[in-house]
């Protein structure tokens, strides 16, 4: 390294880019003013400081308003929160079996966030104080450490469930 030269910059580094980048524009600006004279110029500042700006924008974050340039964040997983595959999960969750496999987890996601949401209280770290606030009886089909009492759950209690959730 030269004193005379400054501090080596690595290959690849912003600052790298960022200094073949100024160099390009720069001659860039200097081949349309001698092709185009003073319209070229202007053309190519209007050009370089349109770009530029863009460019600053989407490094900046402004991803939220953008069209969707940038890829969504992960929700949930790998699945979208909605509610239009509701119809499939209860009928399928009332057949046998179902409410176990499919129902039953939607359910405990659904308690779980209005628990935590409403009541500070976690259904997974605080199954004691959940089952207070959801009740005796409709525990046993949330409860996560056991079982549900049935493979299949009774249409009455699904419907409890669902306005106890809506009283929570």
């Amino acid at each position: 390294m030269n004193a005379a030269q400054g501090p080596e910059v690595p290959p690849g580094s912003v600052r790298d880019s960022l200094t073949v980048l100024g160099a390009t524009a720069v001659g860039a600006e200097l081949a349309l003013t001698l092709a185009g004279g003073l319209t070229g110029a202007a053309l190519g500042a209007a050009l370089l400081t349109g770009a530029a700006l863009l460019t600053a924008r989407f490094v900046a974050g402004a991803d939220s308003e953008d069209s969707g340039y940038r890829k969504g964040l992960r929700m949930m997983g790998t699945h979208e929160p909605s509610i239009q595959d509701w119809h499939w999960t209860v009928r399928n969750g009332l057949d046998d079996g179902g409410f176990t496999h499919v129902l039953r987890p939607r359910l405990q996601r659904l308690y779980a966030s209005r628990l935590s949401e409403v009541h500070a209280v976690s259904l997974f770290d605080e199954p004691a104080r959940a089952a207070e606030l959801v009740g005796p009886e409709l525990w046993p089909w949330l409860d996560p450490e056991q079982p549900p009492p049935g493979a299949t759950v009774p249409e009455p209690v699904l419907r409890a469930l669902v306005d106890r959730l809506e009283a929570l």
